[in-house]
């Protein structure tokens, strides 16, 4: 961390402390990545891994959110976002609907 970035946290209005840093002036230390891992794991906010078994053209169902029940076609699929887009019926017209991988189920 750098001094620049160091004073742009320790100033920042509403921080009172900074885990890892104790005293005046000194710095934080890093986190490995396995011990940001179990602190995620304990305040129940670790990553979940959804497993990606969709296809182009395949009909799905939307289980979750405001178009729950609808069914439609997957169109697209960003695996980096976990995201689908999925035409869906409305009013008699093909709409397309960007959901989540976790918003949708294989009929």
């Amino acid at each position: 961390m750098t001094d620049d970035s160091w004073y742009v946290v320790r100033n920042t209005p509403g921080v009172t402390g900074f885990v890892g840093s104790a005293g005046s002036g000194s710095k934080p230390t890093a986190l490995l990545p396995g011990e940001a891992e179990t602190i995620l794991k304990r305040m129940g906010l670790e990553e979940r891994k959804t497993e990606i078994d969709f296809e182009l053209k395949e009909t799905v169902k939307v289980i979750d959110g405001p178009f729950a029940n609808f069914t439609g076609s997957i169109e697209e699929i960003d695996y980096d976002k976990s995201k689908v887009k999925v035409f869906v019926n409305m009013f008699g017209r093909e709409t397309p609907v960007e959901l989540e991988f976790t918003q949708i189920d294989k009929l």
